[in-house]
């Protein structure tokens, strides 16, 4: 089994009613990435990643910038270890 790594992003802009937990979930499905995403009530979202570095780091990447209407103006991103988890959810 290859190696797996964990990652939490808090994404900042105007990025709520924009699609972007539904986009977020669509490209971790595609690439076989575990974890969540859901709206904060401060107007961020934030996500959590979970699976081969390549592919984390491609939904990292995603969340930079996030789907058409998105305006990030700024992505956190910690490093957690790996819980195992399985599946992505919209929470």
């Amino acid at each position: 089994m290859s190696e797996r790594v964990r990652r939490r992003v808090v994404v900042h802009g105007h990025v709520q009613g924009v699609f972007f937990r539904d986009s977020t979930r669509r490209e971790a499905e595609r690439r076989g990435v575990a974890g969540w995403v859901c709206n904060r009530s401060d107007g961020a979202v934030e996500a959590v990643f979970e699976g081969s570095p390549a592919d984390v780091e491609t939904l990292v990447e995603f969340s930079s910038s996030g789907p058409r209407g998105a305006d990030v103006r700024d992505v956190e991103v910690v490093s957690e270890p790996p819980e195992g988890v399985r599946g992505f959810e919209i929470r």
